[in-house]
């Protein structure tokens, strides 16, 4: 039953034969699973609370930074330091103190996903990264419950709605198997427009409720992409795979796989012309007889860096090569970047013109700061 101050606060949802007191009831019944409390899963949550969802669980193991506040509106400068789960319930109480929050302050794995997943209606995928999002797609296949898909990347968005137990396809209908490593930007690196997470959280938010009110036609069998550049939307059709691993008519995945690492995708492959951030530390510390060179751009070098450390953006690589000739073939060569995608590509250039001692310093920057 709706309280007196909730029929007030929901007042504008009654007028709609669409949704009603009724509908509003079944809303304060549902429960939704927010995967990520960042730019996608800030504004789904904001709308999804204000709307009167009963129960919104979320999964975050990370703690707010500054760089979040450019897109992940659930959180602000008073939010520094406290961890996401935080951030959102206080911020998500404020907006409506009659849904229940729950805090999953873990990562998303194979091994726990079922068990937080299984008490949700509806799960929505606010991730960043390709192995997460197999994972969520699978555990609501699993569970026969709708998986309410999109990504961001730059300037562009796209959104779906996964649910094959309702005859629609799954995300591995779409993208059977992740892409290969190195040929994705960094999730990193790539950079996104605040606003655009915005707008396609929104989206998420009113695609939950849709389903869980049963009206209009959710994009099952859809993919809806956003060009912001251009203020266009497009759609394109999505077929039940028959030959789908998953949910098609012989699936060969019938548990859940672990995830690897999300570095592990987007950035380059791995290889022997590797050290970790502690490695470099030691060298550092020994006195360091090699040239350690930074790859990233000037603006990201000006915000934090190594001092020892050559700045030469990726783009103006090729520039520093008559140096490192000088200096011999066979010179101790360490380069770095952000996340180590950009690096690795660095490193194998130089491998490539015969250099033969040369690093990439896995997890880059990210790493080293949290030595």
């Amino acid at each position: 039953m709706l309280s007196p101050e909730e029929k007030q606060r929901y007042a504008r949802h009654f007028t709609l034969s669409q949704v009603g007191i009724e509908g509003q009831q079944k809303l304060k019944a549902s429960s939704v699973l927010c995967i990520g409390a960042g730019g996608l899963g800030s504004p789904s949550m904001l709308y999804l609370a204000a709307a009167g969802i009963g129960r919104i669980g979320i999964v975050d193991p990370d703690v707010v930074e500054r760089s979040n506040l450019q897109r992940q509106i659930l959180h602000g400068e008073s939010s520094l330091g406290s961890t996401k789960l935080e951030s959102a319930e206080a911020r998500l109480k404020d907006v409506n103190p009659h849904v229940q929050i729950e805090k999953h302050p873990c990562r998303f794995t194979a091994e726990n996903a079922l068990e937080i997943a299984k008490n949700y209606d509806v799960i929505i995928d606010g991730t960043d990264n390709f192995p997460t999002r197999y994972l969520s797609n699978d555990v609501a296949f699993f569970l026969k419950k709708p998986n309410i898909y999109a990504s961001i990347f730059q300037f562009e968005g796209q959104l779906s709605v996964f649910a094959p137990h309702l005859g629609g396809p799954c995300y591995r209908c779409m993208l059977p198997d992740p892409p290969a490593a190195g040929t994705v930007p960094s999730c990193a690196e790539a950079g996104v427009l605040g606003v655009l997470p915005g707008v396609i959280g929104s989206l998420q938010a009113m695609e939950a409720i849709k389903v869980i009110l049963g009206i209009g036609e959710p994009p099952m069998g859809r993919l809806v992409h956003y060009d912001a550049l251009q203020t266009a939307f497009r759609e394109f059709k999505l077929r039940k795979d028959p030959q789908c691993p998953l949910c098609g008519s012989n699936p060969t995945i019938t548990t859940l796989q672990p995830i690897m690492n999300h570095n592990d995708i987007c950035q380059a492959p791995s290889g022997p012309n590797e050290l970790s951030v502690a490695e470099l530390k030691a060298k550092i510390d020994q006195g360091l007889t090699g040239i350690i060179i930074d790859v990233r751009e000037q603006w990201e070098h000006d915000i934090v860096n190594l001092p020892q450390a050559k700045l030469v953006p990726l783009n103006t690589f090729p520039s520093i090569i008559p140096e490192l000739t000088e200096l011999g073939k066979d010179h101790e060569i360490i380069i770095h970047c952000k996340v180590g995608g950009r690096s690795a590509h660095a490193v194998e250039f130089l491998i490539n013109e015969g250099f033969t001692n040369v690093y990439n310093v896995i997890g880059g920057m990210e790493a080293w700061q949290k030595l």
